[in-house]
C-alpha cells in the first residue's frame, strides 16, 4: 500500500493525470510511447512516470497494457471506450487503498424547515486524488463534498451556502484535509457517515447509489429498479445529478445502459479518472 502522503497530489498534477488517462484510453491502438503520453501531459518522461505511479500505483506502461488486454478480449465491440468496456464486463475492483464503509443519515422534515439554523458547519478546501475539493461537515457527518476548479472556490462556497442558508459556516482547512485523508488514504476510522437533505425520492436514489455503486459500476436503469421507480431513468438521473456529496455517494459509478461513460457534475475526465483509480488493484495484481 502506498503511504498516505503519496496518495495526495497537487490539483494541477491531477489535471495532467486525467488528460493522460483520456489520451491512453483513446489511443491505445497506437500503443503510444511514454514520451508521447508525457508530452500530452506537459511533463518530462521521468517526472510523468513517477507522478502517474504515485497517483495510480502502476506505471503508464502497465495501465496501457491493462486497457489493451481488455480490448483484445473483444469487450470493445459494443463499447465506446476501453474503460467503459472494462466496467461493462465486470472488471471493477474495490477501492484502491481500503474499503470505506459509508452510511447515510437523512435530515428530518423539521430540520429541513430550519435550513441549518442553529447548525455549525465546518468547511475547508483540500487536495484529493481527483483535484481540489470543498469538504463540509456537521456534527452528524459529511454534508457536502464537491470538486473545485482553480479560481472557482467562491462559487463552490456559494453552492454550500445556498444549501444551508441559515447555518453558521466556519472555515477549517485542517479538518477538511483530515476528512480527505480518512476517505482516500485510510487514515482514521474505516466508517464515515454522510448527513444530507433532499426529497424522499432523492434520498432513495442516494441510498441506492451507496448500496449499488459503492463497490462497482451501476446504471440509471438499475437504480430505478432498486428503488421501485415507475418514473424511470430520467428522474433517477436528475436525482443523481443533485448529489451533494461527491465520491462518498458514488454518482461517478453510474454508466449508461449501453456501458458508455455518460455525464458527470464535476466533469467526465474526472469521472474517467475515478473509475480508473478504482480499477487499479486488479491492474496491479495482474502485472
Amino acid at each position: 500500500m502506498d503511504s498516505p502522503e503519496s496518495t495526495f497530489i497537487d490539483s494541477r498534477d491531477f489535471a495532467r493525470i486525467a488528460r493522460a488517462i483520456h489520451y491512453i484510453d483513446s489511443r491505445f491502438r497506437e500503443q503510444p510511447k511514454l514520451a508521447a503520453v508525457a508530452a500530452h501531459a506537459g511533463l518530462s518522461e521521468f517526472h510523468f512516470n513517477r507522478l502517474f505511479r504515485r497517483w495510480a500505483g502502476v506505471t503508464p506502461k502497465q495501465y496501457l497494457a491493462f486497457v489493451t488486454g481488455n480490448a483484445a478480449k473483444g469487450a470493445l465491440l459494443s463499447q465506446p471506450s476501453v474503460l467503459d468496456a472494462a466496467y461493462s464486463v465486470g472488471l471493477s475492483g474495490p477501492g484502491r487503498l481500503h474499503d470505506l464503509i459509508v452510511t447515510m443519515d437523512a435530515m428530518t422534515p423539521g430540520e429541513l424547515k430550519l435550513q441549518g439554523r442553529g447548525t455549525v458547519i465546518r468547511y475547508g478546501y483540500s487536495d484529493t486524488p481527483f483535484g481540489r475539493a470543498l469538504v463540509a461537515t456537521t456534527g452528524r457527518g459529511v454534508c457536502h463534498l464537491s470538486f473545485v476548479e482553480a479560481g472557482k472556490e467562491k462559487s463552490a462556497l456559494r453552492e454550500l451556502q445556498e444549501r444551508w442558508p441559515d447555518a453558521t459556516l466556519e472555515q477549517d482547512d485542517a479538518h477538511a484535509l483530515q476528512i480527505a485523508k480518512q476517505i482516500w488514504a485510510g487514515e482514521g476510522e474505516s466508517a464515515l457517515k454522510v448527513s444530507v437533505s433532499g426529497t424522499n425520492f432523492q434520498l432513495k436514489v442516494w441510498q441506492a447509489l451507496i448500496d449499488l455503486g459503492g463497490q462497482a459500476r451501476t446504471t440509471y436503469a438499475a437504480l430505478a429498479d432498486a428503488i421501485g421507480s415507475r418514473t424511470g431513468s430520467r428522474a433517477v438521473g436528475n436525482a443523481v445529478g443533485a448529489n451533494p456529496v461527491g465520491w462518498l455517494i458514488p454518482c461517478h459509478t453510474v454508466l449508461r445502459k449501453d456501458g458508455s461513460l455518460g455525464g458527470y457534475h464535476w466533469g467526465t475526465d474526472r469521472k474517467r479518472a475515478m473509475l480508473a483509480w478504482k480499477s487499479m488493484p486488479a491492474v496491479a495484481q495482474n502485472m
